[in-house]
C-alpha cells in the first residue's frame, strides 16, 4: 500500500488538469476586483465559472456529446447573467451596475473554455486585459466623458484607417510608368498615413500636457518608431499653430537624430562577435548625424519659453491621406531612379530602401557585412546613404508647407546634415 502511494506522489501532473487549475486561478484573478468592489458575484463564483468552461471544454474535446454541455454552460452563464442585470437594474442602490458583472461572469466562462482548450497565452491574455478593464472604470468613464466632440471624431477616423481600410488593402501591386512596371506596396503605403494619425494623436495628448516643448518629445519617440511620418504630423500642427513652427522643426531634427542613434544601435549591436569586428565605423558618421541634429534642434527652438498651446484637433484626416499621397510620389521616384541607375548596385538600393525605412537598409547592409559580401566601409556608406535619404525625404516632404519658416527651417537643417554626413562619410572611405 505504501509503495502503490509514494508511485501516484512521483507521477507528473496531468497536463489536463494543470490546465483546469489554472482555469480556476484566472477565474479567481477575475472575481477579485468584482469581490473589491462588493458586487453579487465575487471570486468563489467567477473560480468557479471558469472551472465550469474548463469542464466543460475538456468533456467537448474527449466525447461527442461535450459540445452541447459546452453550449449549454455558456447559455446557463448568460441566463445567470441576465438576471443579475435585471436585478441590478431594479434596484434603486445598484442601478445599472450588476451589468458589467453579468458580462464578465461569460468572460470567465470563456477564458476557462480558452484555458482548457489549450489557448494558454491567449486566455491569460483576455483575463488580464478584463481585469485592467475592471480596476481602471473610474479613470476609463473620466477619459470618456472628457472627450469633445473633435477628438473623438478623430478617434473614429483612426479606428477606420487602422482597422478597417489597412487589412483590406492589398500588399503588392504592380504599377506600369512608362513602359516600366513598379512594384508598389500600398499596404507599406498606407500604414504611413497611419503612423501619421497615430503620431498626431501621441502629440496631441503630450502637447495638451507640456506645451510647446512636449511637440520635441513627440519628435524623438516618434522618430524611433518612423521618422518619416513625425513629418506628417508636423505639418498638420504647424497647420494648426503657426507660431509654433520654431518648435515643428526642432522636432523633426530630433526625429532625425533618433532615426540614426536607431540605426547605429542596429549596426552595433548586431555585428558583435563577427570575427571580433564589430561595425565600429558606423559610428562616426552616424554620430555626426546625431550630433549636429540635436546641436541644430537646441539653437532652433527657445526651451526656456513656457508655451501653452491649443491644438484644433488629434490629427487632420485629410492632411495624413495627402502625406500618404506625397509619400507615394516619392516611393514611385525613387524606385524610377534605382532602375535607371541599376549601375550602382546596393548604394543605389539602399537609397531607395531609405526613403521608406532606413531601419531596414540598415539590417540589409549588417546581414551583407556578418556574411562578409559587404566590407566595413561599403556597409557604412550603405548604412549612412540610407540613413541620409530618409533626412532628405522629411525636407522633401515639408516642402509642401505653406508656412514659410517651417518649410526653409526644414531644408537649411537638412543642407547641414547631408554636408556633415557627407563628410564623415568621405573620412570613413578614405581611411578604410
Amino acid at each position: 500500500m505504501e509503495t502503490v502511494s509514494l508511485q501516484i506522489l512521483d507521477a507528473p501532473l496531468d497536463e489536463t488538469v494543470v490546465r483546469i487549475a489554472l482555469a480556476g486561478a484566472l477565474g479567481m484573478f477575475l472575481g477579485l476586483e468584482r469581490e473589491w468592489s462588493q458586487k453579487a458575484a465575487g471570486i468563489r463564483t467567477f473560480s468557479l465559472i471558469s472551472l465550469l468552461g474548463a469542464v466543460f471544454t475538456i468533456v467537448a474535446l474527449e466525447t461527442p456529446v461535450g459540445s452541447g454541455l459546452l453550449v449549454l454552460g455558456g447559455v446557463l452563464v448568460i441566463v445567470q447573467g441576465v438576471l443579475l442585470a435585471l436585478q441590478g437594474l431594479l434596484s434603486t442602490e445598484d442601478a445599472g451596475l450588476s451589468l458589467t458583472t453579468s458580462v464578465s461572469m461569460l468572460v470567465a466562462y470563456g477564458v476557462g473554455a480558452l484555458v482548457a482548450a489549450g489557448f494558454i497565452i491567449e486566455g491569460v491574455t483576455v483575463a488580464v486585459l478584463s481585469s485592467l478593464l475592471l480596476v481602471l472604470k473610474r479613470e476609463l468613464h473620466q477619459f470618456a466623458w472628457g472627450l469633445s466632440r473633435e477628438e473623438m471624431r478623430s478617434t473614429t477616423e483612426f479606428a477606420i484607417l487602422a482597422f478597417v481600410i489597412y487589412p483590406l488593402l492589398p500588399a503588392e501591386y504592380v504599377l506600369a510608368v512608362g513602359g516600366l512596371t513598379i512594384p508598389i506596396e500600398p499596404q507599406v503605403v498606407w500604414l504611413m498615413v497611419v503612423a501619421v494619425a497615430g503620431i498626431g494623436i501621441v502629440n496631441y495628448a503630450v502637447v495638451s500636457s507640456y506645451g510647446g516643448r512636449g511637440i520635441a518629445v513627440t519628435g524623438f519617440f516618434g522618430g524611433l518608431a518612423n521618422s518619416t511620418a513625425v513629418v506628417g504630423t508636423m505639418l498638420d500642427h504647424v497647420r494648426q499653430r503657426p507660431s509654433a513652427s520654431s518648435y515643428a522643426v526642432a522636432a523633426i531634427l530630433l526625429a532625425d537624430a533618433a532615426m540614426a542613434a536607431r540605426n547605429l544601435a542596429i549596426a552595433i549591436a548586431f555585428t558583435v562577435g563577427v570575427d571580433g569586428r564589430p561595425l565600429v565605423e558606423a559610428a562616426i558618421p552616424l554620430g555626426t548625424v546625431i550630433v549636429l541634429a540635436v546641436g541644430l534642434a537646441a539653437l532652433t527652438a527657445d526651451w526656456g519659453e513656457e508655451s501653452a498651446l491649443d491644438l484644433e484637433s488629434p490629427f487632420s484626416l485629410h492632411n495624413a491621406l495627402a502625406f500618404g499621397a506625397v509619400f507615394l510620389v516619392v516611393l514611385v521616384a525613387g524606385a524610377l531612379a534605382e532602375t535607371w541607375f541599376g549601375v550602382l548596385g546596393f548604394y543605389a538600393t539602399a537609397v531607395a530602401t531609405g526613403l521608406v525605412s532606413s531601419a531596414g537598409a540598415t539590417t540589409s547592409a549588417v546581414v551583407l557585412y556578418r556574411g562578409g559580401q559587404l566590407g566595413a566601409p561599403e556597409a557604412t556608406v550603405a548604412i549612412l546613404l540610407a540613413t541620409l535619404a530618409s533626412v532628405a525625404v522629411k525636407a522633401v516632404l515639408a516642402a509642401s508647407s505653406s508656412n514659410d519658416r517651417f518649410r526653409r527651417g526644414v531644408i537649411r537643417a537638412t543642407v547641414l546634415l547631408l554636408a556633415g554626413g557627407a563628410v564623415a562619410a568621405g573620412f570613413v572611405v578614405a581611411t578604410g
